[in-house]
């Protein structure tokens, strides 16, 4: 089985470049997961973004580990050799590690400690979409997103530049066997060809 994961923040094209993969000759052979949060059907039963504590985070990880395990039983059960994931548990481990950063919770280390001990897929590639803070605000405005940045945490640059150094930065390195950044500052649409030609190299 070759897993695959896109990687990125919100507003990096990982949306359009799935899409585009369920439409061609890749998307009818692989097993497609969509992101976390696609998986629970109540919003209010979604974690905050920005917990209160570091027993919160903890327990945020625990409930988003509860869909991952979900996750690895129905690749299991595709019988495709393909999988491809829209975010892996590397965004729970960057989540936590902007966390640290920011407040000071200490719980990187512990999620990753306990993530051994949980049934998870681990990426063989994973592909890091890599988008300038100024293009994803920009993209951001365009999708009409016009509520204040303060209240959404995820869009706060501060979080950014964390979760950002996780992937590129940071000496602990991600779960992913091998990571590879992609400049997607470009059209989404352009990314979203640009992904394809990668996941279908590896797929050979």
């Amino acid at each position: 089985m070759l897993i695959v994961a896109l990687e990125g923040p919100s507003y990096a094209g990982k949306s359009t470049a799935i899409r585009h993969l369920r439409r061609t000759a890749l998307g009818t052979r692989a097993f497609v997961s969509d992101c976390y949060v696609k998986h629970i059907s109540h919003r209010d039963d979604i974690p905050p973004a920005r917990t209160a504590s570091a027993a919160a985070q903890l327990g945020a990880f625990e409930r988003f580990m509860e869909i991952e395990t979900t996750r690895v039983s129905e690749a299991a059960a595709s019988g495709r050799r393909l999988v491809i994931l829209d975010r892996s548990v590397d965004t729970l481990l960057a989540h936590a590690y902007a966390l640290d950063a920011l407040f000071g919770y200490g719980v990187h280390h512990q999620l990753h400690h306990r993530l051994q001990a949980l049934p998870f897929l681990r990426p063989d590639h994973t592909l890091y979409l890599d988008v300038p803070a100024e293009s994803l605000h920009l993209r951001r405005k365009a999708a009409g997103h016009t509520a204040a940045e303060s209240d959404y945490f995820l869009h706060e640059p501060a979080f950014l530049d964390h979760a950002h150094d996780y992937f590129v930065h940071t000496a602990r390195q991600p779960v992913t066997r091998e990571l590879t950044v992609l400049d997607a500052a470009a059209d989404p649409d352009d990314v979203a060809q640009a992904v394809e030609a990668l996941v279908s190299f590896w797929a050979r």
